[in-house]
């Protein structure tokens, strides 16, 4: 479990390790504000269909089969970043590394599973939501500071370390076992999203649509605070924007050890209250330009996205039957990343009507839309979430 542990760390760490490099490419290559929202979604667009397709495909073709390809195109990815002379290398590294991800993120909980014992299964689903969490904001963090205080080859370099840490999760992955799936030689099964049909208005209402904000407004941060603390905050230290996102989502990572409140329906839903109100100082933060506003806007919302990521997430994995779970965990995660595309497009959209600030405000009144559904939807899913805890508990006597 500790090598796979790894795996996961490492390919979460290359996912997000660009952001704060963003606006360097910005002004070394001139792109445009539409270039750097094109060079958000060809991550976010690649990674979609990625993940649908080997989510399904993956038990016939072998699972750490799949993950060591996975691994050696998001490599392709970071060489060319490392390499990158012109601005199309970085559209193709981008969209090498979505299809690196999903083709990861398809199979990885899967594996996972299948590499741990079954009585610490449900430890392993904690601990890998935790290490994605973790690996997603140290990635910008550890980049962020190469990038202000190495101070050589800033476009090229911080990629050098990216390399060394891929490759040694190749060298965990070989380590493993295969699968059993390609030694019984299952055929092929169909693309399917893999949503049972006794879990499925709670899996759109409650489950999936949770995570799904969770990428959103998670999302919006990731994709603008680059160019937010640079622009808005107006702070020169590239290293600020990293800090902040290893803030958001370490801290939502280690939010997931705090015990309190115990009930799952009661944490997410104090999750998705504080992902609100964290999202609001963001706001407040653009429109004073205060930077002490972010911070404390980004740690509230760290702490409301760890703990709705872990509910739903827990929710994900011990819901369906376990024939179920695979692909029920890949649909869960294809509602997350698909979040990730509204604030790409939703901004980048926005933008070209609004200001910055006025995007972000609009953006966020339509979050806490669906967060209130959400929060009233969580009276329906309590009551049957309550009968389902009641049988599970007379079953296991």
């Amino acid at each position: 479990m500790k090598r796979m542990l790894w795996v996961l760390l490492a390919m979460s760490i290359g996912a997000t390790y660009p952001s704060p490099i963003f606006p360097l490419y910005q002004d070394h290559f001139n792109l445009s504000s539409l270039g750097i929202t094109l060079l958000f979604a060809s991550y976010a667009i690649c990674l979609l269909p990625s993940l649908l397709i080997v989510g399904s495909k993956g038990k016939s073709w072998g699972y750490r089969k799949v993950l060591i390809i996975s691994v050696l195109i998001s490599l392709v990815a970071t060489i060319l970043f490392m390499t990158a002379g012109q601005a199309w290398m970085l559209y193709v590294g981008r969209m090498f590394e979505g299809i690196a991800y999903g083709t990861f993120t398809g199979c990885a909980a899967a594996y996972l599973f299948i590499q741990t014992p079954p009585e610490k299964r449900g430890i392993a689903l904690t601990l890998s939501g935790i290490t994605i969490s973790v690996g997603f904001g140290l990635g910008p963090a550890i980049s962020g500071l190469m990038i202000q205080y190495a101070d050589y080859q800033p476009l090229h370099f911080p990629f050098a370390l990216l390399s060394l840490l891929l490759i040694s999760s190749l060298i965990a992955l070989y380590s493993l076992a295969e699968d059993s799936s390609v030694k019984q030689g299952i055929a092929p099964s169909k693309i399917s999203l893999g949503i049972p049909k006794e879990i499925s208005a709670h899996f759109r209402s409650f489950i999936g649509l949770s995570i799904f904000m969770v990428f959103t407004l998670n999302g919006i941060v990731l994709s603008l605070i680059p160019s937010f603390t640079k622009n808005v905050i107006h702070s020169s230290n590239l290293s600020i924007s990293g800090l902040l996102i290893l803030l958001l989502l370490g801290g939502g990572a280690m939010s997931q050890l705090i015990r309190w409140p115990l009930k799952s329906v009661v944490r997410i839903r104090w999750g998705l209250i504080m992902l609100l109100i964290g999202s609001c100082f963001t706001i407040v933060a653009g429109e004073t330009s205060q930077l002490a506003f972010l911070w404390i806007g980004i740690l509230i919302q760290a702490v409301g996205s760890g703990w709705t990521f872990q509910v739903s997430l827990r929710l994900a994995g011990s819901l369906p039957k376990p024939e179920e779970r695979p692909q029920v965990i890949s649909t869960y995660y294809l509602a997350a990343y698909s979040g990730f595309i509204v604030p790409i497009v939703g901004v980048g959209t926005l933008s070209y009507f609004f200001s910055l600030d006025s995007a972000l405000i609009i953006l966020n009144a339509l979050g806490a839309m669906v967060i209130f559904y959400i929060l009233l939807y969580s009276i329906r899913f309590q009551k049957y979430y309550a009968k389902k805890e009641s049988v599970l508990l007379r079953t296991s006597r």
